[in-house]
C-alpha cells in the first residue's frame, strides 16, 4: 500500500527504533506494528488522494457517510508540525478521552487509535466539538483496508 503523497510537509525526521521506543515510552502504549510499518517508509506527511477517505454508517459533523484522512503525524519534534508526540498535550487541550493516540486531525476532530478497551488499539474518530465518537475500524490494518478516494463522496 503507497500512502504516502509527494512532499515534505509533515514529515518527520526518519523514524528509528529510540525513537520509537522513547514515543512508546512518553506515551504509554505499544504502538501497532502496522503504524510503525508505515512510519518507517516515511514519518508522516501526506496521504495520497486515493486514501483520504473512511467510509462511515454514520452521520458526524464532517459529512453524512465518510471522514477525512488526508494526512498522518509521524514521530519526531520537526518546527511547524504536529507530531504523535504532541498527544499528550492536544488530548488535554482539547478534552478528548485517554488513552489514545492522535493519528491525524485539526483541532475540532481527530482520528485517533483508542486504547482504552486495552490490547491492540480500535481506530476511532473524535469531535471535540461534539463532544462524540464514533468508531471506526477494530483495528488500523482493518482502517487502513478501507480507505477510499476523497472524490469517492459529494
Amino acid at each position: 500500500m503507497n500512502l504516502w503523497a509527494d512532499g515534505t510537509y509533515g514529515v518527520q525526521t526518519p523514524l528509528t527504533d529510540e525513537a520509537v521506543r522513547e514515543a512508546e515510552a512518553l506515551l504509554g502504549v505499544r504502538l501497532p506494528e502496522t503504524l510503525l510499518e508505515l512510519l518507517r517508509t516515511q514519518n508522516g506527511g501526506t496521504v495520497v488522494d486515493e486514501l483520504a477517505a473512511f467510509p462511515t454508517t454514520e452521520r458526524t459533523s464532517w459529512a453524512s457517510d465518510h471522514v477525512p484522512f488526508d494526512s498522518v503525524m509521524g514521530i519526531g519534534t520537526a518546527e511547524g508540525s504536529l507530531s504523535l508526540l504532541d498527544t499528550p498535550y492536544l488530548v488535554q487541550e482539547w478534552g478528548l478521552p485517554s488513552p489514545v493516540v492522535l493519528l491525524t486531525g485539526d483541532g475540532h476532530t481527530w482520528i485517533a487509535l483508542d486504547y482504552r478497551a486495552g490490547g491492540e488499539p480500535s481506530v476511532v474518530w473524535l469531535d471535540a466539538d461534539n463532544e462524540s465518537e464514533l468508531p471506526l475500524a477494530p483495528d488500523l490494518r482493518t482502517f487502513l483496508d478501507g480507505l477510499v478516494p476523497a472524490e469517492s463522496f459529494e
